[in-house]
């Protein structure tokens, strides 16, 4: 029998306020398990608008602990009641001027697992991600969840292959990676980097963006969130680019040994020689 994992991710517009970008990604989750999925993820900072179009000291009311704060404390909730993995992005403040782009991880007995924070933050117009994130410090950690091994990587991480072998040396089989990217910035590489990440490292990917454009700027969040399998195929349609979706789609893990039998890139690889790309 094929190991088939019903996977869900949501790409939303921002409502105005957290209490109710929460409240429907409740619902967004409560659907994706009448459906039968088993595990879902939410974009960047889910709960919050993407404040980093600015750079504004009062967008630090935004940040929570993690897994101690209001956020994640409810996804634990949420899981419990829907039997899903939940990937829950927030904006983290570990302690006083200690703050991450943070991905909690959550099982579907509502246990917390642990917690992915961005390695990679950028600093440029619309994207001001410096002025509010460290960088990441706990590696590349990949969860052992109900439905198997799963990574995170967030947004600008995308475009840096390290993290992405990195994660499947780790023994990742579904990577979510939660973003906020903009129609004039990289809509060309939106479809694009992960399917070439998923051929290289040889597992599936969920892609989620944003959708719309919000109030602190005039970034254009074009959605077209997907799946993508280890051989770099969409696994069903992308999402819309103009509206808010639920995507809800089977993933046959069996793929991935299939795939790392015939093509062998993990056998074939070559860490002796690969000295000189870590060095600054």
């Amino acid at each position: 029998m094929a190991n088939v994992v019903r996977a869900a991710l949501v790409q939303a517009t921002w409502t105005g306020d957290t209490k109710s970008m929460i409240a429907k990604h409740e619902e967004h989750a409560r659907d994706a398990a009448r459906q039968g999925a088993k595990i879902i993820g939410f974009q960047e900072v889910f709960n919050a608008p993407y404040f980093c179009q600015v750079q504004e000291a009062e967008h630090y009311r935004w940040a929570e602990p993690v897994p101690d704060g209001p956020t994640v404390r409810r996804m634990q909730d949420l899981a419990r009641e829907t039997g899903m993995v939940i990937v829950v992005p927030v904006f983290e403040v570990e302690q006083s001027g200690f703050y991450f782009n943070t991905a909690a991880v959550i099982d579907a007995d509502g246990s917390y697992l642990g917690k992915y924070r961005k390695h990679h933050i950028p600093q440029v117009k619309g994207f001001w991600e410096k002025y509010y994130f460290k960088p990441g410090n706990l590696g590349w950690p990949v969860f052992d969840t109900a439905v198997g091994k799963v990574g995170v990587y967030i947004c600008y991480d995308r475009h840096f292959p390290e993290g992405w072998r990195q994660l499947g040396l780790n023994g990742a089989q579904l990577v979510y990676n939660p973003s906020a990217t903009s129609r004039g910035l990289s809509a060309y590489l939106w479809q694009l980097e992960q399917p070439a990440a998923a051929v290289a490292n040889e597992y599936f990917i969920a892609a989620i963006n944003r959708v719309g454009q919000e109030e602190y700027g005039d970034n254009d969040f074009y959605g077209t969130s997907y799946f993508v399998d280890p051989r770099g195929q969409f696994v069903g349609e992308t999402a819309s680019d103009k509206t808010e979706e639920l995507v809800v789609r089977d993933l046959d893990f069996d793929l991935i040994d299939e795939v790392r039998n015939q093509w062998a890139f993990y056998r074939d690889r070559r860490p002796d020689a690969y000295e000189g790309l870590v060095q600054p």
